[in-house]
């Protein structure tokens, strides 16, 4: 069996208790999930539900989105601690040493009204919750509790620290941490006193907080573990500049700079990300405590984890924290491409021997060479995105999927399939066709020109351009800005790329495009051909599963429904619910169908 190559990889230890079956899974953010005793968003206890939706499918992993406590942009990839949790996903009913019964009524009140609007999380529901938590805490007597006490003392490498960040925080609301009195910047041991004596009750009321979010992590994994489905953490690879991390640990970080992405034919510019960047030297002379501890404590809650950005371990594209020079956007961290493997391994070598959890990795976007064999050599699955996933500028056959990889059809940053496919297949974006004829020199007035010709207007719509069928070669497309094909290779590039690509993918699904199919079908279709891929792994999010559905695909079609828009700040971002209660999702009738495609793509 090829998979058994995994066991004489670094990693062999993790696939031995894991096994190297081919398994199916589903990935999901908690905010988007809801039941009938939910509280304004997704709660922990929920997923136990979701648990049983992959018992009766047949699916054995779940994948989370990040839990970990958010600020005021809700952005889960940028935190206010690596460690900590949230507190809007706590059940408030289910909180251990707790009589919460005299709260049902405020419980049924603040539901009501801080449900969903627009069928959006509303947010508000956040701070509601924590009031009532307070209310709670401060009734119930917490002292010669054990399990609180052995919490405080196994986590008190992050979690003083957190504590203190908070109350800070709330004694400053609005203000930064740059920006709070030079004593609480920089942890002046008089002042952080203070603080201490000062707010003992709060501080304890965060610890609390934390321990029961601990509490019904570790409960929802134990259920887990007796169905047999394993529950995979999405661990962000930086955190917000604005957080407890680097307050508390500030030379574990390089404050100058700014973490983010280098030029691509998507962002001319880059992108700037406003996290700082790790100082791996300092982290390294520490004994790599602060990498080790966070892994040791998302222990606790997952059986694999996804290292987010990992093509970051390499190098991290940097600029300066004030920089707005266009011309100088940035640059690799470390700069020197031969130092990028052994730099990375370092840092691998060390996560892979903190937990025994299976580590996975996101390795998107612009991938140095060495991340492929790196990968291989480790048996750590990367991720093989079916949409971009292509080769000779055709779709890459199942057979081709890599098999240390996680095949998906969409990821939370992209647009869920069926939306690409009737939104953005076959076409490009209509600003970056304007940014690579600006790039090209070619007038504005010539490109407007140009778009006009090359483009059909009634199938373009929301920023995309649709190729119009006339244009069936790049010399076609040359010839339109009066250039050899050459000068505009970025444009003759994309068009390959993307020119009469529906037609590519049902050439890839073995689907005559004259079939008649309606697009649940075709959905079924996609969703049975990427679980027949080499990939050892394949993980969809829910929605794609839900697809299925005739009626749930209505609720999604929409243009605009995604978890996320990269490079955008909405409040559409990190905020889109499932059209389907978690106690309906366990009765759909698709389910069936779900469970056939798992069991013919032999996945379990």
């Amino acid at each position: 069996m090829e998979s058994n190559y995994f066991l004489n990889t670094k990693t062999a230890g993790k696939w031995h208790k894991t096994g190297t079956k081919r398994r199916a899974g589903v990935a999901v953010p908690l905010f988007s999930l809801y039941s009938s005793g939910s509280v304004g968003i997704g709660e922990i206890p929920d997923l136990k539900l979701l648990v049983d939706w992959c018992c009766i499918t047949g699916i054995s992993i779940i994948q989370l989105l990040p839990l970990n406590d958010v600020g005021n942009d809700f952005a889960p990839y940028s935190s206010l601690s690596t460690f900590a949790l949230d507190p809007m996903y706590l059940k408030v009913s289910q909180i251990k040493h707790s009589d919460t019964s005299q709260y049902q009524t405020a419980l049924q009140k603040m539901a009501k009204k801080y449900r969903p609007i627009l069928k959006r999380i509303n947010y508000k529901i956040k701070k509601a919750k924590i009031e009532l938590l307070w209310e709670i805490f401060k009734s119930t007597p917490i002292t010669g509790i054990n399990e609180f006490g052995d919490f405080k003392a196994a986590n008190n490498f992050w979690l003083e620290d957190y504590v203190l960040y908070k109350v800070i925080r709330e004694l400053y609301p609005g203000t930064g941490w740059e920006n709070w009195p030079e004593g609480l910047k920089f942890r002046d041991k008089v002042a952080i006193e203070e603080i201490r004596i000062g707010n003992i009750e709060r501080l304890e009321f965060h610890r609390w907080m934390q321990w029961q979010l601990f509490e019904q992590m570790k409960d929802l994994k134990y259920y887990a573990a007796g169905k047999g489905v394993f529950l995979m953490g999405d661990l962000p690879f930086l955190v917000a500049r604005e957080s407890a991390d680097v307050w508390s640990n500030p030379d574990l970080f390089r404050l100058n700079l700014s973490a983010g992405a280098p030029p691509d034919m998507y962002f001319a510019l880059g992108q700037k990300w406003g996290m700082p960047p790790y100082n791996w030297d300092n982290i390294a002379n520490n004994g790599f405590k602060y990498v080790k501890e966070k892994l040791k404590f998302a222990e606790n809650f997952y059986d694999m984890y996804r290292m987010d950005h990992f093509v970051g371990l390499f190098r991290v594209w940097v600029s300066g924290v004030n920089n707005t020079d266009p011309s100088h956007p940035g640059s690799y961290m470390p700069p020197e491409e031969y130092l990028w493997e052994t730099h990375g391994k370092r840092i691998i070598d060390e996560m892979i021997s903190a937990s025994g959890m299976l580590p996975c990795a996101e390795d998107l976007g612009t991938v140095p060479g060495c991340s492929y064999h790196v990968l291989y050599e480790y048996g750590i699955p990367g991720i093989d995105f079916q949409r971009y996933y292509k080769g000779n500028f055709a779709f890459r056959a199942p057979s081709e999927y890599r098999i240390n990889s996680i095949a998906v059809l969409s990821t939370h940053d992209s647009s869920f399939w069926l939306n690409w496919w009737q939104f953005e297949a076959g076409t490009i974006d209509e600003k970056l066709f304007e940014m690579m004829c600006d790039k090209a020199g070619i007038e504005f007035s010539h490109c407007k020109y140009a778009k006009s010709v090359l483009f059909n207007k009634k199938l373009s719509r929301y920023g995309r351009l649709y190729w119009n069928d006339a244009v069936n070669s790049p010399q076609k497309l040359a010839e339109v800005f009066n250039r050899p094909v050459e000068a505009v290779q970025d444009i003759a590039y994309l068009y390959m790329e993307s020119y009469g690509e529906k037609q590519k993918f049902m050439n890839y699904l073995g689907v005559n495009p004259a079939e008649s199919m309606s697009e649940t079908e075709l959905m079924k279709k996609c969703i049975g051909r990427i679980n027949s891929s080499n990939s050892i792994f394949s993980i969809q999010l829910l929605q794609e599963y839900l697809s299925i559905d005739e009626g749930l695909l209505e609720k999604m079609g929409k243009w605009d429904y995604r978890i996320n828009s990269p490079g955008s700040v909405s409040r559409k971002n990190w905020s889109i619910l499932l059209p389907v209660s978690l106690e309906r999702l366990l009765e759909l009738n698709i389910n069936d169908d779900i469970k056939s495609i798992i069991k013919e793509t032999q996945r379990t």
